[in-house]
C-alpha cells in the first residue's frame, strides 16, 4: 500500500505538489511547519498537523520537503535526521509530464512539475527542485538542494552544484559549471563559469557589482 505523503512547509511549492500527489493517487497526510499557530488549520484541503519536532508521531508516513530554497531544504533535511527521519522516508514527486525517456536517476526528495525534459545520461541529485519546463540536456549533472526555476535551460554537460539557484527562464551553456550556493538571475545568458556562492545576472550573465 501507498504511505501517505506528509509535507514540510507550507510554502507555495507545497501547494504546487498537492494536485500532483493527488493525481497520482497519493494521499497528503498534512502539513508540519514551525509557523503552524500562525498558518490556517487546514491549506489545500490539508490539514496543518503542527511543527516539525512532531515528525516521530508520523512514523508511518513519507515525507517531502517544500522549503523553496535550496539551502533551507538542506537546513531542515539535517534537523528531520537528527529527529530519526533518513533517506528511505523522502518522496520523490514527478510530474506525470515529465520526460524521461532515458531513465536518468533522480534523487530522494527531489520534484520535477510539469514539463521538465530530462534527455540523456543526466543525474539529478536528491531534494533538487525543477520548476515547469526546465530542460536538463544530455550528460548534466544537478547536485543535491539545487532549484531550478521555471523554463531554465541547460546546455549540455553543464554542473549545478550543491544548493545553487537559477532563476526563471535562465539558461547555461553547455559545458559550464555553476557553483555551490550560487545564484543565476531570472532571464541570464550564461557562457562562463559562476563561482561558488556568486550572484550573477544579466545577458551575457556577469557577477552583480561588475560592469563590462
Amino acid at each position: 500500500m501507498t504511505r501517505p505523503v506528509l509535507l514540510i512547509a507550507a510554502s507555495g511549492l507545497a501547494r504546487e505538489v498537492i494536485p500532483v500527489l493527488r493525481e497520482s493517487g497519493r494521499a497528503v497526510l498534512g502539513f508540519l511547519d514551525d509557523r503552524h499557530g500562525e498558518l490556517p488549520r487546514t491549506i489545500a484541503g490539508a490539514p496543518v498537523l503542527g511543527g516539525l519536532d512532531d515528525i516521530p508521531l508520523y512514523p508511518d508516513a513519507d515525507v517531502l520537503v517544500c522549503v523553496g530554497s535550496g539551502t533551507g531544504r538542506e537546513r531542515v533535511v539535517a534537523r528531520l535526521s537528527e529527529l530519526g527521519v533518513d533517506s528511505s522516508r523522502y518522496a520523490t514527486v514527478v510530474d506525470p509530464s515529465v520526460r524521461n525517456p532515458g531513465a536518468c536517476p533522480v534523487g530522494v526528495g527531489s520534484i520535477l512539475l510539469a514539463g521538465v525534459v530530462i534527455t540523456a545520461d543526466a543525474v539529478v541529485g536528491a531534494h533538487v527542485v525543477a520548476m515547469p519546463h526546465v530542460t536538463i540536456t544530455h550528460d548534466c549533472l544537478v547536485d543535491d538542494f539545487a532549484t531550478l526555476a521555471a523554463g531554465v535551460t541547460l546546455g549540455g554537460g553543464v554542473r549545478v552544484g550543491r544548493g545553487a539557484y537559477l532563476g526563471m527562464n535562465s539558461s547555461v551553456r553547455q559545458g559550464l559549471s555553476i557553483g555551490p550556493g550560487a545564484t543565476v538571475g531570472m532571464g541570464a545568458v550564461v557562457l562562463t563559469d559562476v563561482d561558488d556562492s556568486g550572484t550573477w545576472a544579466g545577458v551575457p550573465a556577469r557577477p552583480l557589482g561588475v560592469t563590462a
